[in-house]
């Protein structure tokens, strides 16, 4: 509490202390006796009136036992004038006590405290009647030898009832004023009144103006502590804030306080840290670089020499994390000048420090990944192409790039390509480990520093191992997504002694990589300018054709598989380049994928395709192409409209084939956009069925009117042992379950073709009906029977025989007997224990003839079909037992 110099802490003050000027000047000693004041006056009251009545039991005890002792003394007779002198007041004493803390309990609070105040001046009066009583009772009833002891009792009394009554100074005065008039009628000289008047009346203004007094210091007391209350209260919830802490010490530099979370910061208990010196809660660091060995000297200077010090940044000694604290504190003396210690704060400089530390690797470091970024990066490859001295170094660079990366984008959005990218830095940095430094570009696009690696053999190995991680399925948001990645690879110096070189070079072989089919690493070339030259000119090219001509469409026929009726075209893009020639699809559509060409194409091929099918008979119908970027499209549906509208074609004659490639965004958009453009009216195809992501889950939802079966299947379906044959049965079961269409596409030969008419597919689209054709050659082909001619072949394949016959199998598994049980001029079927796999090389040893060389075809279990690399001589084919023939 603060002091107040020159003044008395019972001082009065008229200003403020007073309701009315005048009056408190003349009679201020009334407010003592009776007070009317504030709340912090009736506060103090009330504790005046607790304190009389939590000793009032004592005072009826003592009545108790003066009125016992006077009835011993005196002995008067039952029911006589002397025993009621003795036993009325005490009853009168003794319920008015009762009364009282009868109505204090029961009131619990309710009781005002001024109320409660007069009825305890009401108990101070009664109390004095009943003395009173009792004293003419003893001047008159008992023996002067008796005088004594009765004075005696009665002095004990007033020792007791002033005590009682001394917080409540009316009830003092009530009892006085009592004590006096009987004092004076039992004494009878009027002196003595006019002495006790004079007294009683100096009694009252004392004690009014003393208690007055008391209500003014109790005032500001406990208007100073209610001040300081809240003061340490709002301190409280600042330490509880975490915004900031306080301390002390003493003048040894000692913690005398310290906020209890500082102490919890620590590890550590409060009392654990008093006793302990202030410079202990700091490192004692030097020449760190981080300033925590200075900030300790300079706190420890302030508190040698005594003095202020304002936000000088520390580190927090202890805890389990480091932090760093600005302190600030001042030295605290007496009156007298004497050094009582440092007082102070602090503040909690952690965040803002770990915020600094944030925006500086930010600078060098991509915040989806956290690997380097191109800035970091590009510093380290100069550091590994240089040393110290500026000596050229070897090393190796990595340039990488994601395939499929930008459909997984565009179709499932921002958030999962990111959480996709996040997952590729993780297995990138599992596979490079220690060898290299990785980092993200931007994008798609990462790199990997490798210093002093630039063995050939070693690159290779870590390329591929690259690919094949990255290349396995990644688990996003409940959804398997598969990606690939191509890597271009650059040695220095061989490649590129500095930064620029190096990277251009490796990109050069990024893209050869990207253009030999992707999913593959390349090594630098110096032939890979000219590459690089040749694709940015097929760039220009497209973009040329798109914005002048566009590209041609071929339309492939889709015939009944009864009647063999054409019922429609598929629509396909060709680029037929006027120097370069033919270009492949293969070539072009990754080139349009990149430089973001596929929507443009793919509305110009809609577009077409409906002009074109107007010109057919009405049967006939039109399949286009939609690639997963465009049905991502929302404006899609429009696009479609504008398209039969400006074609004046039907909707149920434009049939739109969809990959399972747009259901790598299966959420309520794919079914609005399934929706929206089935309220047009248009058929869907779902393409290449099987051959994606091979989930059924979408086809009970998906309006889908047809299932073409993939050429993957169709081909080698009719060789005996193939399974191909039960899939495509499955996928016509599957579809005429759910009421949709079947396309079996790539059948070549007439085995093939019956295969898929006995396994019940509805329609056929194949080299065998006929191949991709111009747009004048289509109409002319509907514009007859609309039924294509077959080729004249019958058989697919030479005659065979079954047989049962001894061979050895020889490949690089080693040597295997087995035994012959189909044989023809061009393969065989064989039964063998090692489990083959199709695409591997093998040489037979047929018995009676040379060795034959040959690849396996198909494995199923412990049979194999292989395919001789050169047709046999019919000797070798005379079995050592026939069992029986079968041509075709």
């Amino acid at each position: 509490m603060r002091r107040v110099r020159g003044r008395s802490a019972f001082a009065i003050e008229g200003r403020g202390d007073g309701e009315d000027g005048a009056d408190a000047g003349r009679l201020r000693f009334l407010r003592g006796l009776f007070p009317r004041g504030d709340a912090h006056d009736r506060q103090s009251v009330a504790n005046r009136v607790r304190m009389a009545l939590d000793a009032l039991p004592l005072l009826l005890l003592a009545d108790l036992i003066v009125a016992a002792g006077l009835w011993l003394l005196g002995r008067p007779a039952l029911g006589g004038a002397g025993f009621w002198m003795i036993a009325a007041p005490l009853l009168a004493m003794l319920v008015a006590g009762g009364a009282i803390r009868l109505v204090a309990r029961r009131g619990k609070g309710a009781t005002a405290p001024e109320r409660m105040h007069g009825f305890v001046a009401l108990l101070g009066l009664v109390q004095g009647f009943g003395w009173s009583v009792w004293l003419l009772a003893s001047a008159t009833g008992l023996a002067p030898s008796r005088w004594a002891l009765a004075a005696v009792a009665h002095g004990g009394l007033l020792v007791v009832t002033t005590l009682v009554f001394a917080p409540v100074p009316t009830a003092a005065l009530a009892l006085w004023l009592c004590l006096a008039i009987a004092a004076t009628v039992a004494l009878g000289p009027w002196a003595v009144l006019a002495l006790l008047v004079p007294l009683l009346a100096v009694a009252v203004v004392m004690l009014g103006g003393i208690s007055e007094r008391s209500y003014v210091a109790s005032r500001r007391w406990l208007a100073r502590a209610a001040v300081a209350l809240k003061a340490s209260l709002l301190l409280g919830e600042f330490e509880e804030s975490g915004r900031g802490w306080f301390w002390e010490t003493d003048d040894r530099g000692l913690i005398t306080y310290i906020s209890p979370q500082i102490a919890t910061a620590l590890g550590l208990a409060a009392d654990r840290l008093l006793g302990t010196p202030m410079t202990g809660l700091v490192l004692h660091e030097a020449g760190d670089g981080a300033g925590s060995g200075a900030g300790e000297r300079t706190l420890g200077f302030h508190l040698a020499t005594r003095l202020a010090f304002s936000e000088i940044a520390v580190r927090a000694a202890g805890g389990d994390d480091v932090r760093w604290w600005s302190l600030s504190g001042r030295p605290a003396f007496d009156e007298y000048g004497n050094f009582l210690g440092f007082r102070g704060s602090g503040t909690d400089l952690t965040e803002m420090r770990r915020s600094e530390a944030e925006v500086k690797r930010l600078a060098s470091y991509d915040s989806l990944t956290g690997l380097p970024n191109r800035i970091l990066m590009r510093r380290t490859l100069d550091e590994s192409l240089r040393d110290i001295a500026g000596r050229p170094k070897r090393a190796a660079l990595f340039m990488l790039d994601l395939d499929r990366f930008k459909m997984v984008n565009d179709t499932l959005g921002h958030p999962v390509g990111d959480a996709l990218l996040r997952q590729v830095a993780v297995r990138l940095q599992r596979v490079v480990q220690q060898d290299g430094q990785v980092g993200r570009l931007g994008g798609d696009e990462f790199n990997v520093v490798l210093p002093g690696i630039v063995e050939r053999n070693r690159l290779a190995t870590l390329a591929s191992a690259i690919i094949q991680q990255l290349s396995q399925p990644y688990l996003i948001d409940g959804a398997h997504v598969s990606i690939g990645a191509s890597i271009g690879i650059a040695i220095a110096p061989d490649d590129g002694a500095t930064a620029d070189a190096l990277v251009r070079n490796a990109d050069l072989a990024l893209y050869a990589a990207k253009a030999d089919g992707k999913g593959v690493h390349r090594f630098y070339e110096p032939e890979m300018h000219a590459s690089a030259k040749d694709r940015r000119l097929l760039e220009m090219d497209l973009r040329g054709v798109m914005s002048e001509s566009g590209l041609p469409l071929v339309y492939q026929p889709v015939v009944d598989a009864g009647s063999e009726a054409i019922v429609c075209f598929e629509a396909l893009v060709r680029w037929d380049h006027p120097t370069r020639g033919a270009v492949s699809p293969s070539d072009f559509i990754p080139v349009a994928e990149e430089i973001g060409l596929i929507p443009q194409i793919g509305e110009w091929v809609l577009r077409t395709a409906c002009l074109e099918a107007a010109n057919w008979p009405d049967p006939v119908r039109v399949a286009v192409n939609i690639s997963p970027i465009q049905f991502a499209n929302p404006s899609l549906p429009g696009i479609v409209l504008s398209a039969l509208a400006a074609a004046q074609l039907p909707p149920h004659r434009l049939e739109l084939e969809i990959t399972e490639g747009v259901f790598l965004n299966d959420d309520a958009a794919t079914d609005a956009m399934f929706a929206r453009l089935k309220a047009i009216g248009v058929r869907f195809a779902l393409d290449d069925f099987g051959t994606g992501y091979s989930s059924l889950g979408y086809l009970k939802k998906a309006p889908f009117n047809k299932i073409k079966i993939d050429q993957s299947f169709v081909r080698g379906a009719a060789v005996p042992g193939n399974r191909n044959a039960a899939i495509i049965r499955a996928i016509v079961a599957l579809a005429e379950s759910l009421e949709m269409e079947t396309t079996a596409e790539g059948a070549e030969t007439p085995d093939e073709l019956a295969l898929i008419r006995s396994l019940g597919c509805s329609h056929i689209q194949g080299y065998i009906f006929g191949r991709p054709m111009l747009s004048d050659e289509a109409r002319a082909r509907v514009a007859g029977s609309g039924k294509l001619a077959m080729p004249g072949l019958l058989v697919t394949r030479d005659p065979r025989v079954a047989v049962l016959r001894s061979a050895t199998v020889r490949s690089a598994r080693g040597v295997e007997p087995a035994r012959i049980r189909n044989l023809s001029r061009s393969g065989a079927m064989i039964e063998c224990a090692i489990p083959f796999r199709p695409g591997e090389a093998v040489t037979l040893d047929l018995g009676n003839g040379g060795p034959v060389d040959g690849v396996i075809r198909w494995a199923d279990e412990d049979r194999i079909g292989v395919a001789f690399d050169e047709p046999i001589e019919a000797d070798q084919m005379a079995p050592q037992r026939m069992v029986r023939s079968a041509a075709g």
